[in-house]
């Protein structure tokens, strides 16, 4: 048992929380839930206390114009550790001087608790309206803002110095391969200049003619790209809803009814997006298509979180998801969300087919050995780290509010992390596939979501070390659900930002190899 260690009751649909004080920001505030267990701060390494008395002070409050209509508007919980000498019924739990419950740490021997609790019944200036307020706490609010600040401005200046190096480098190359052009025409209609003409291009026009070949494995790559589309809908739909106060944490499960709803309705885009982009690519297996892109990721998903159910069906645990909402999930599945998904493919395959702006040669073209940082790895790693920095500190403050019983509200900084993120994902992969033309290496397409995907290798690397040096699960059982939950959301964070990247470093291609002029 340690003072980490909450249990969370709810009273009216608020949380029973207890009274803290901050020592950072001066303020009360309710912390969700209640502490089982706490250590003397005269001695942090000594005995762990066993709390099994608890003040529970429920605050009410009157409405006005009926004196006789109470509300709750708070629900405290002080617990208490007194091992009480007498079973026999002559017990006084309001004696301060009981000395604390310490539970015996030999596994052959029990210890005998006595439970008793009081209730006191509080009247609060407290209005209905505001009763959240108290538990709304943001812990480190300058730390928070400072994050928050310096993330921007490394995004900005990332961002500036980005689209800086990439317009003077690309002007100049398009207008040196645009002068080549017409002095070559000018020499094939006998102007003078023959020698000068006589220059063979360089740097990424040479791969025009296969900077659009088709990617290998191209139906499972506009299959992970259409989920991705749907992930980035139903994120930014998500983060909105947050942000103008339609998911409050009155309303316990509105997260993840809202994210399942959305996700479920947002399939006709993943089908549309897969489609188009796998007849972008010139793929024949269309059917195969159709039914991989509703059922790919989402099985995926679906087996791993059951999976991961039934480790809390073995220990009984009351978290652990019934069987009949499951199957009520695999009926959403099927009958709205795969039917949905299959009509945005129709649309999709029925459209006209993205042309490229320049033809694709017959025969590939031998590609030149990289330099060492445009390797598949070390470029990856490169890449990754950037949106995972942008991001870092607001996902500390999420684990945390799981973890530690704190309610995340923040969700104005949520979005604006998420829009860094963004456009810190788009600038970093553009310039490496920048990069990656000039050194005549034309397989970009899994490059530039690999790459920008790998932030998620990051996320999951961050998850591993918050549960050594922040948690203590006690058991198998917590530590797999720990882990192959964080693997799942790393998963998911991998498809999403994998699609970012891919799709800005597609909207860069066309648009650089459509401005210059190609024989």
């Amino acid at each position: 048992m340690t003072q980490n260690e909450t249990c969370v009751k709810l009273l009216d649909g608020l949380p029973a929380g207890q009274k803290l004080f901050d020592d950072l920001t001066g303020t009360n505030f309710y912390s969700p839930g209640f502490a089982l267990g706490q250590i003397s701060a005269a001695d942090p390494d000594g005995p762990t206390f066993f709390n099994n008395h608890y003040d529970i002070v429920i605050e009410y409050h009157k409405v006005r114009g009926h004196e006789n209509q109470l509300r709750v508007v708070g629900a405290v919980v002080q617990p208490y550790s007194k091992a009480y000498h007498s079973a026999e019924g002559n017990i006084d739990c309001l004696d301060d001087g009981t000395a604390p419950v310490v539970l015996s740490e030999d596994v052959d021997r029990t210890t005998d608790v006595t439970f008793t609790y009081s209730v006191y019944w509080k009247e609060s200036p407290t209005a209905w309206a505001t009763r959240w307020d108290k538990y709304l706490h943001v812990f480190d609010p300058k730390i928070h803002w400072f994050s928050l600040i310096n993330s921007a401005v490394v995004v900005v200046f990332l961002t500036i110095t980005v689209a800086s190096v990439l317009f003077r480098a690309l002007r100049k190359d398009i207008a040196r391969y645009n002068r080549l052009d017409q002095i070559n025409l000018d020499d094939l209609s006998g102007a003078d200049g023959l020698e000068d003409g006589v220059q063979e291009d360089s740097g990424w026009k040479l791969v025009h003619g296969d900077v659009f070949r088709t990617p290998a494995h191209p139906l499972l790559l506009s299959v992970l790209l259409g989920n991705g589309a749907q992930l980035f809908a139903m994120t930014g739909c998500t983060i909105c809803f947050a942000l103008l106060g339609f998911l409050s944490p009155s309303n316990r499960g509105s997260l993840g009814t809202i994210m399942v709803f959305l996700y479920t309705l947002l399939s006709f885009i993943g089908g549309y997006v897969s489609a188009r982009t796998y007849k972008a690519m010139n793929g024949e297996k269309w059917k195969l298509n159709i039914a991989s892109t509703p059922l790919l990721v989402p099985g995926i998903v679906f087996f791993t979180f059951f999976v991961l159910n039934l480790f809390l069906w073995a220990n009984g645990a009351a978290g652990a998801v019934p069987f009949t909402t499951m199957i009520v999930i695999v009926a959403i599945w099927f009958v709205i969300s795969v039917p949905l998904s299959v009509a945005g493919s129709w649309l999709g395959f029925r459209a006209k087919a993205l042309e490229p702006p320049v033809r694709t040669n017959q025969i590939p073209r031998q590609i030149p050995p990289s330099t060492t940082y445009l390797k598949p790895i070390p470029s990856m790693l490169l890449v990754g780290i950037l949106p995972f920095g942008a991001i870092f500190v607001e996902l500390y403050f999420i684990m945390s509010s799981i973890w530690f019983s704190k309610i995340y509200y923040m969700f104005g900084f949520l979005f604006l992390c998420y829009g860094l993120m963004i456009i810190t994902c788009a600038a970093v992969t553009v310039l490496m596939v920048y990069f990656l033309l000039c050194a005549e290496n034309y397989h970009w397409q899994w490059r530039a979501f690999l790459a920008a995907g790998t932030s998620a290798g990051y996320i999951f690397v961050n998850a591993l070390i918050y549960l050594i040096s922040k948690l203590s699960l006690g058991g198998l059982s917590g530590t797999v659900l720990y882990i192959g939950y964080s693997a799942l959301l790393s998963f998911l964070f991998f498809i999403l930002t994998g699609s970012i990247g891919f799709f800005a470093s597609w909207w860069f291609v066309t648009k650089i190899y459509g401005s210059i002029k190609i024989d």
